[in-house]
């Protein structure tokens, strides 16, 4: 029949279905209420609600009641950081809880809003598979994850801070900037250390250039030409210690991180004999890599942003069934909006700090001469730099997934020249030829000398 719909057929996901004795605990700072859904006389359902003191002691005593009340799923609301003691001490207990954003236990128009009542809605939502959980991976990558983001945190520190020394340096009408590439050269360093110390000179400051950097000597000394009073010495100098400061905690956390996943034993890699452990994988005979050196191979992915996505994708690759699947958590794909035979797209929330390091990989991929860089170059052609961006921390998102779910894969270079080798030439012809002739020309083509 025309206009008429395709039917079709959708099994259910493993969380939906109905659970007999369910709990749930509507989450606050001080204390959460708790909803323990079970079975009672003549087949009714029976709600127990009771409040419970956000501790560790009163936690794991709760813990301790709901297994003795055979419940077999508890549900968490993401408030704030404070449900973390709640879903840790649960995990702990060998309770199974899952951990739902607040978007899928909304406030329902014309429904009572009181922490009871939020608890029992939970409690119903759970006992009847209506929500889906969020991913809370398992303590070791949570560690890896913490150090991850405060190094994270770190360097966007440090970066606030050269900032902030460039303003001072612009208060005292010196344009280092406008002619240094960058403002972290050792070359920059040492003119900002000589101001610091004293020295006013504009060509003795141009004269402490370095390597490339000595070529724009004059323009340097005029550059430097500039006000620098004392208080403008004095700023710096403070900030200049922060910068060190900074530096060398992320060169600790990078210690700390690398320590974290070695001790993780699905990080490991194994010697061509097959023994595997956290000192194994190295070297071109390895039968495999550790997982941060499989991701190092990707162009635009160094060592430390490797440690970085494992810290948010973890380490096990079935918590996400598809490729897409990991996309879609990650935000990396457009959220359809449809209603009738309207449909749109929306921005879909994701990971921000997983979004952050695979963008700066597709931006370090879009310079290389690779099949990376090239897709790159391809897609901003048509649909501009943020587009393409997006695009390729997409397409390294999708390979990390097949690198994390095979211990075994291996990065495979497809090369800058890819596409050109799929394309059908002969078709590629025709469509050119039927342009030139649509224009007018008659078209004869001659096999150029090989």
């Amino acid at each position: 029949m025309a206009g008429r719909r395709q039917a079709g057929v959708v099994a259910d996901e493993p969380r939906e279905r109905v659970f007999e004795r369910v709990a749930a605990v509507d989450v606050a700072k001080k204390d959460g209420v708790v909803c323990a859904r079970l079975p009672g006389a003549s087949g009714q359902r029976l709600s127990r609600f009771w409040t419970v003191t956000a501790t560790a002691g009163a936690v794991s005593e709760l813990a301790g009641q709901l297994a003795e009340l055979g419940v077999q799923k508890v549900t968490l609301e993401s408030t704030s950081d404070y449900w973390r003691i709640w879903f840790y001490l649960f995990e702990a207990a060998g309770l199974d809880v899952q951990l739902v954003s607040a978007s899928q236990a909304k406030q329902l128009s014309g429904r009572p809003k009181t922490d009871k009542l939020d608890a029992i809605w939970l409690a119903r939502l759970t006992e009847m598979g209506m929500l889906r959980p969020s991913f809370v991976p398992p303590a070791g990558i949570r560690a890896l994850r913490q150090y991850a983001r405060t190094r994270t945190h770190l360097v966007q520190d440090k970066t606030r801070a050269w900032a902030r020394i460039e303003k001072i340096l612009e208060d005292a009408l010196i344009k280092l900037s406008s002619v240094a590439s960058k403002m972290t050269t050792a070359s920059v360093r040492d003119m900002l250390g000589s101001l610091v110390a004293g020295e006013r000179d504009p060509q003795v400051l141009a004269g402490l250039a370095r390597t490339r950097m000595k070529a724009k000597h004059a323009a340097l000394a005029a550059a430097l030409d500039g006000k620098f009073e004392e208080h403008h010495a004095e700023i710096i100098r403070v900030l200049l210690a922060q910068v060190d400061l900074l530096q060398e905690q992320v060169t600790r956390l990078d210690m700390l991180i690398a320590e974290q996943l070695a001790s993780l034993p699905g990080a490991w890699g194994a010697d061509p004999d097959g023994v595997t452990g956290p000192d194994a994988g190295a070297g071109d005979l390895a039968a495999a890599l550790p997982a941060d050196a499989r991701l190092d191979e990707v162009p635009g992915i160094s060592p430390e942003l490797a440690r970085s996505i494992i810290s948010e994708t973890g380490l096990d690759m079935t918590r996400f069934p598809t490729p897409g699947h990991l996309v879609s958590w990650a935000g990396l794909c457009p959220r359809t909006l449809q209603s009738g035979t309207r449909s749109k797209t929306g921005k879909k929330p994701g990971n921000a700090y997983l979004r952050g390091y695979l963008g700066q990989a597709a931006a370090g991929a879009a310079g290389t001469s690779t099949f990376l860089g090239e897709r790159h170059a391809r897609i901003a052609r048509r649909r501009g730099n943020a587009k393409a961006q997006v695009a390729t921390a997409r397409t390294i998102l999708v390979i990390i997934w097949h690198l994390l779910s095979d211990r075994d894969a291996r990065y495979h270079e497809l090369g800058p020249d890819h596409y050109q080798q799929r394309t059908d030439k002969h078709k590629k012809t025709r469509q050119h030829v039927r342009q030139l002739e649509a224009l007018g020309y008659t078209v004869t083509l001659t096999q150029a000398a090989a």
